[in-house]
């Protein structure tokens, strides 16, 4: 797999079959090793190691319901209280980042209020921060810290 702008983290990989599979330390199970799962991966290594976020607090791939249509996001971070703090999308490197990906992940958004939007292909990362009251967001030079 292609090395990515994010620490190097100890994955857990085995071959199940002729597919590889990474463990997910967020899920407790073996996935299958994409691209895409490759940056998750690191990723949620990222945020619990560099950037303390809390396992326990951190949700992978679950559903939601958006104008009466499923979404599945690929990471949603709460904070102490439960609340979703954190939302990340995530593309395989070789998928550029474009506006369309920030819609993609604003209309998952729309429910949850998080105040914070990231996404990244693992070489590239944006995050917002949004400030609902004044219907304003601003980029932000690094992934926040857990708060």
């Amino acid at each position: 797999m292609q090395r990515l702008n994010l620490p190097e983290c100890p994955l857990k990989i085995k071959n199940k079959n002729g597919k590889f599979m990474v463990f997910d330390v967020i899920r407790k199970k073996f996935v299958v090793l994409t691209p895409e799962e490759w940056v998750r991966q690191h990723f949620i290594h990222f945020l619990v190691r560099e950037k303390r976020y809390p396992q326990a607090l951190v949700a992978v791939e679950k559903q939601l319901i958006e104008n009466s249509q499923f979404r599945r996001f690929d990471l949603l971070a709460y904070n102490r209280k439960g609340e979703p703090l954190l939302i990340a999308e995530f593309k395989a490197p070789g998928v550029n980042i474009t506006q369309k990906t920030f819609d993609q992940v604003v209309r998952y958004n729309m429910s949850l209020k998080v105040r914070y939007i990231v996404v990244s292909n693992g070489l590239q990362h944006f995050a917002c921060e949004i400030f609902y009251e004044k219907n304003s967001f601003t980029f932000l030079k690094e992934i926040p810290e857990f708060i």
